[in-house]
């Protein structure tokens, strides 16, 4: 009894007044189990009765939640608009330059959703109508394993039921080519909005009117690819063939590109994991300068230059294998620019050729090829070339001077060479008369081909505020898929040139004014900067090789 007695005080201490009689020590010998049960529940139960657990994943792009509460919203598809097209209907295109199902490219998996996040495959969740309450940070590394894959946790626990049951499932982490080309179906789903939607207010510079096929979808277009878009440059090859260009001469172009985007901070990136597109950084106007044995009629060096560097690039990168070149794009101003992308198959055939020479019956495909338009920068520069005088101040119909280039230039002059006062058209000027004030006092400059069908003068004519009159077969004018050309230019067919005058006269003086007017406006597209400003001819040529990778698709390394 004695030692009963200190057993009934010691309990006595610890739970305050208890019995010492054998009831009390029963009562209490069933008390510790729900005590322990309670210090559980309190604290490791919830303070409300759904939880839900996210792991974090830096990509995803939320609504700022609220501290401690996050709104769980429906994965959105990706838009199922057809293949991007601002005025020809582009196709989307695979690796082998084949025709996919539009269905299929735009509800791939792979594609981000329209909040740019990855799209998600989350089991579904009944909650109740309370926020889904989230733990903090810590919380989280307490519960999740060390993984960098993202995975999402689901906990489903009403009060009335037994303890939770975690079920884990991992989420599939994207590359960054997936990631990549979620983004480009993004765009193109805000471009193909933006053609009936309203329009982009530009501080700088807003396009309007008809010298665009559809000024909003461009104008979207242009600041998507201000957004996101990335070119890496090889940094194989050495100057002169490579990393160089001519930037004084007809073929000017070339050296200017090449040095601008190799200057260029804003599209230009280091990592080619980031690029959209790889560019290849051979000048042709210095290969033929340089590699090209003059009188030899051998392209054969020239042939294996290009086929060396190719190599070369294919070997130490994976990116040209993984497309076959689809993602890749070359510039050329010479006339040899399209028999040296022959050099390769694939590049002739998969990658984007930014060509002078647009001429279709050459194999220049307007789907994946670029026209950019060749600039003679005598000085380097524009200086003095731009401006001329209003509509009513031009006395001259029609004006053309040059040599016998060609199987059109000879046509030309047989027909209009001294016959007619108000036409122009001439061999030779006239010792002491300027060209360029000839083309400022002309209402309409002739701008017919040469031994190819890219002219320099039809830029010569925009600058100097002329109407230029396209005279070709086959040729594909600059940014025709953004611009349109019908709105400030005469195209007559080659068949038709006894009837030019005619054709130039049957244009009524309201609407000359009017393609006047456009010309002037769309200068700024064709204009040479340094450095570069918006909308001008080197962001016109990124625009348009933005264009043909929104229209291509290129696959994940299997």
């Amino acid at each position: 009894m004695v030692n009963s007695n200190k057993r009934s005080s010691s309990w006595s201490a610890c739970w305050a007044k208890a019995s010492s009689s054998s009831s009390s020590t029963t009562l209490l010998l069933l008390m510790i189990p729900l005590i322990v049960i309670s210090g559980f529940v309190s604290v490791l139960g919830p303070k409300s009765s759904n939880w839900v657990f996210v792991a974090n994943y830096t990509t995803w792009i939320w609504s700022s939640p609220s501290p401690g509460s996050l709104k769980v919203s429906s994965v959105i598809s990706p838009p199922s608009d057809g293949a991007l097209g601002l005025r020809s209907n582009l196709v989307v295109v695979d690796i082998l330059n084949k025709k996919i199902d539009v269905e299929e490219a735009i509800s791939d998996e792979s594609l981000l959703n329209r909040s740019s996040s990855p799209p998600l495959h989350v089991e579904a969740v009944s909650q109740s109508s309370q926020e889904a309450n989230v733990t903090k940070e810590n919380s989280f590394n307490n519960i999740l394993p060390n993984s960098s894959e993202p995975r999402i946790i689901v906990v489903s626990w009403n009060e009335s039921q037994n303890p939770p049951i975690v079920k884990a499932r991992r989420q599939r982490e994207y590359t960054n080519l997936e990631r990549l080309e979620g983004h480009l179906m993004r765009a193109r789903s805000v471009i193909s909005e933006a053609k009936t939607g309203n329009q982009t207010q530009d501080a700088e510079y807003t396009p309007v009117g008809p010298m665009y096929w559809n000024a909003k979808a461009f104008h979207r277009s242009y600041l998507e690819m201000e957004k996101q878009f990335k070119v890496f440059v090889y940094e194989e090859g050495e100057p002169p063939l490579f990393h160089n260009g001519p930037c004084k001469s007809i073929y000017s172009m070339e050296g200017n590109f090449i040095h601008e985007i190799e200057m260029n901070s804003q599209f230009r990136t280091r990592d080619p994991q980031k690029a959209h597109v790889f560019f290849l950084p051979f000048s042709v106007t210095m290969l033929v300068r340089y590699v090209y044995v003059r009188d030899s009629h051998d392209f054969g060096p020239i042939r294996q230059t290009v086929i060396d560097y190719v190599d070369v690039v294919s070997g130490r990168y994976p990116f040209w294998n993984r497309s076959l070149g689809a993602d890749h794009f070359m510039l050329s101003c010479h006339d040899w620019g399209p028999e040296t992308s022959s050099s390769v198959p694939n590049l002739r055939k998969n990658s984007i050729r930014v060509l002078c020479n647009a001429n279709t019956s050459e194999g220049f495909n307007p789907t994946k090829d670029v026209s950019f338009p060749e600039i003679n920068l005598l000085t380097g520069a524009t200086e003095g070339f731009l401006g001329g005088p209003s509509a009513s101040k031009r006395p001259i119909l029609a004006f053309f001077a040059g040599g016998l280039h060609g199987p059109i230039r000879p046509l030309l002059l047989e027909h209009w060479e001294n016959k007619d006062e108000d036409m122009k058209i001439q061999q030779y000027l006239p010792k002491g008369v300027s060209y360029y004030d000839m083309l400022r006092k002309s209402k309409y400059c002739i701008c017919p081909s040469g031994y190819e069908v890219a002219s320099p003068r039809i830029v010569e004519a925009i600058y100097t505020g002329c109407v230029p009159v396209l005279i070709s077969d086959h040729y594909v004018p600059p940014f025709s898929d953004v611009l349109n050309w019908k709105s400030f230019s005469v195209e007559v067919p080659v068949s038709e040139i006894p009837n030019l005058k005619r054709i130039l006269m049957s244009i009524s003086p309201r609407q000359y004014i009017r393609m006047q007017r456009r010309v002037l406006k769309v200068r700024r597209h064709f204009e040479v900067n340094s450095p570069p400003k918006r909308f001008d001819v080197f962001h016109m040529i990124l625009h348009s090789v933005w264009l043909r990778r929104l229209n291509i698709r290129v696959p994940e390394d299997q």
